[in-house]
């Protein structure tokens, strides 16, 4: 399959009526779609309204969480940054990694058939490897939030790995041996994140007092399309480490882990599937 640049032209028509659309940005080689992002969503002279899109065709500095790097092959993947600005408080933006996760989800299923199972809160998984991951950075104002950076690095067609991540990540190609239109990925789910987004500015807006009713339903579709969110045994390194059998999302959308110690919240720590024991806490 011979692959498009995934350039504003080709991309415009299939956005339509989003609030992406006549906002896309391409570039051929960046440090990283997010900073570009950044600079451009705090800039001087004329901010970068809601919606922006920035898109490469390479990164030399992809960023995941934390520290780690992400590997951005020329061409075989999909690297884009939003930006967006919603109304929310500060304590409500984990939403929009979680969000974001289940946009990608339903592109993936919409566009490949598969089904790949989200791990709390920004990884998607094809048979237990990673393949896509969701890098979120927010600028806040008191407790609100001024501007969010939603990155998203998806492997598509790569046909090799550097050996460091090869038992741990996979792309499409790898998993399926077939190449994969990367601009109907991106249109997918582009447009998925749009419908995502809206839903959960709704629920934000709801006149209805109690947090948990407000989010049930996007709470309820996460915790659905993910085998992390209930009765996995799982280790998160967070706060020195801390293991048990996960519970569920609270009205945060922080995972709840239910440990020999009692219930805990992992709030932004990472989370690796352990073997199931008998005897741990939750059975």
């Amino acid at each position: 399959m011979e692959q498009e640049l995934l350039v504003p032209e080709l991309l415009a028509p299939l956005v339509r009526n989003t609030i992406f659309s006549g906002h896309i940005h391409h570039y051929l080689q960046v440090e990283s779609t997010n900073l570009l992002a950044k600079a451009a969503a705090l800039g001087a002279s004329e901010a970068a309204s809601e919606g922006e899109v920035f898109i490469a065709e390479e990164q030399t500095a992809g960023r995941g969480r934390g520290s780690h790097q992400w590997y951005s092959e020329r061409e075989a993947g999909i690297y884009c940054s939003v930006v967006l600005r919603p109304q929310i408080k500060a304590a409500d933006i984990l939403w929009l990694s979680l969000i974001a996760a289940v946009a990608l989800q339903d592109a993936m299923k919409e566009v490949t058939g598969l089904s790949p199972d989200i791990r709390w809160p920004n990884d998607l998984l094809i048979n237990d490897k990673k393949f896509c991951g969701i890098l979120t950075e927010v600028h806040t104002e008191s407790d609100r939030v001024h501007h969010a950076i939603v990155g998203i690095g998806i492997n598509v067609n790569h046909r090799a790995l550097p050996a460091d991540l090869e038992s741990t990540a996979t792309s499409l190609h790898l998993e399926t041996g077939k190449e994969w239109s990367r601009l109907q990925l991106t249109a997918s789910l582009l447009k998925a994140l749009d419908r995502e987004y809206r839903a959960l500015l709704r629920a934000v807006n709801s006149p209805v007092p109690s947090s948990t009713a407000r989010f049930e339903s996007i709470l309820k579709r996460v915790e659905a399309r993910s085998s992390y969110a209930r009765g996995k045994h799982v280790h998160v390194d967070e706060n020195g480490g801390f293991s048990g059998i996960t519970d569920g999302l609270d009205t945060r959308g922080f995972l709840r882990v239910r440990t020999e110690q009692g219930l805990r919240m992992a709030i932004s720590g990472s989370v690796r599937p352990l073997a199931r024991r008998t005897d741990a806490a939750g059975d």
